[in-house]
């Protein structure tokens, strides 16, 4: 009995060796056209790693919002404290991979890497696609927008390729690498991380959101039907969340809630755009046209936390109140938390300004930073700068 068991083990890796050296039979007596379809491959999953990588590293804030909604989405909340990080180290080893298999470098170490990444992707994008625990996949960030199933389709696509160029590096070693390949790896890793982090930092090098420098942003608010938001509030006891529509005022006066957030009317996870941009003042009436009504030039301080602003960055708003007051410009703040109910800020020793309520999510759309400025010119968005590079 043993013996017929070894003898069917045996027959069994036989079959399997015969079957795999067949398959190499067949690729050997195609060798020309089995190394075109590999590179074929190989330049579309470089290409498409690329591109992927670089429109969410010049977009880390934008990945981060991402990978929050993937750790709601999946009951990983304890981990989204660490969003930002992952989010930089995932957009530059997609850039690395993408970079790596374009220039060749240790093409057996970064085939496994990619056929293991394409691997979990198709899942990944599986389950949201039957489950949706998220709206989009955000696999472009936000240059290029799919469904969920187009991700899906398009990653069940990428899978073969990402299979046979493993394939056809099986033989190779993997852990040695020549001076050439140490000295890419490293100024490709340099590369790819550095600009995430210079664009959580500063701001994106390339701003694929609705509020870019350019925009006319008093045009398309006074083409736009005025929006219905509703505003959560969280009970100081029990931790439940609150919602109240805009118009419901006396939330704000009650000690036992506090503010949480603000979404429109729509659904939590519509995506500002222009015409949907709305401030608030300390009456929680909707003064937008008038606050953005005239020529000239408007400073727009946007701050999400004011009880967290640096010493550094209030210093630098200080200044610029300062030079905006010898500008003959105006100076407003927008926040999305309750100090709007105070009407004025100050920053440092500068006159202080007046401070509008603005929806969370727009506020972070319209700048990338937890602290900046953006400058109006005849409502003409013309300048947009992180506290840190106001001077």
């Amino acid at each position: 009995m043993e013996q017929r068991q070894e003898s069917s083990r045996r027959g069994g890796k036989l079959r399997n060796r015969g079957e795999a050296s067949r398959l190499d039979r067949l690729l050997a007596t195609n060798s020309r056209t089995f190394g075109v379809a590999v590179n074929v491959c190989r330049i579309v999953l470089a290409a498409t790693f690329i591109f992927s990588g670089f429109v969410k590293s010049v977009d880390p804030w934008g990945t981060a919002i991402k990978v929050s909604e993937y750790l709601n989405g999946f009951g990983f909340e304890g981990l989204d404290h660490y969003r930002f990080w992952f989010a930089i180290w995932l957009c530059a080893a997609e850039l690395m991979m993408g970079l790596m298999l374009l220039f060749r470098v240790r093409l057996r170490l970064v085939s496994i890497f990619a056929l293991l990444s394409m691997t979990l992707f198709t899942f990944i994008t599986f389950v949201i696609a039957v489950w949706a625990p998220v709206e989009d996949c955000g696999c472009f960030g936000d240059a290029v927008k799919l469904s969920n199933w187009e991700t899906f389709f398009k990653n069940l696509f990428l899978w073969p390729m990402s299979w046979l160029v493993w394939y056809s590096m099986r033989g190779r070693r993997i852990f040695v690498f020549s001076l050439r390949e140490v000295v890419l790896a490293l100024t490709f890793a340099s590369l790819a991380g550095g600009l995430g982090v210079y664009c959580f930092c500063h701001l994106p090098l390339i701003d694929f959101l609705p509020f870019k420098v350019g925009t006319d942003l008093y045009a398309a608010v006074q083409g736009a039907e005025e929006p219905e938001s509703v505003l959560i509030f969280r009970d100081k006891q029990s931790g439940q969340l609150v919602e109240f529509g805009a118009g419901e005022t006396g939330c704000w006066e009650n000690p036992a809630l506090e503010y949480v957030d603000s979404r429109l009317e729509e659904g939590e996870a519509v995506e500002p755009s222009v015409g949907e941009f709305a401030l608030l003042d300390g009456g929680r009436n909707n003064v937008t046209a008038k606050v953005l009504a005239g020529d000239g030039r408007i400073y727009m301080l946007c701050v999400q936390r004011p009880d967290r602003l640096g010493a550094r960055c209030e210093a630098a708003l200080e200044r610029l109140v300062r030079r905006a007051a010898e500008e003959g410009a105006r100076v407003v703040c927008l926040t999305p938390g309750d100090e709007t109910g105070r009407g004025e800020m100050r920053f440092g020793r500068a006159a202080p300004v007046p401070v509008y309520q603005v929806d969370s999510q727009t506020l972070i759309t319209l700048l990338r930073a937890r602290a900046g400025v953006v400058t109006l010119d005849d409502g003409v968005i013309t300048d947009k700068r992180n506290c840190r590079d106001i001077d």
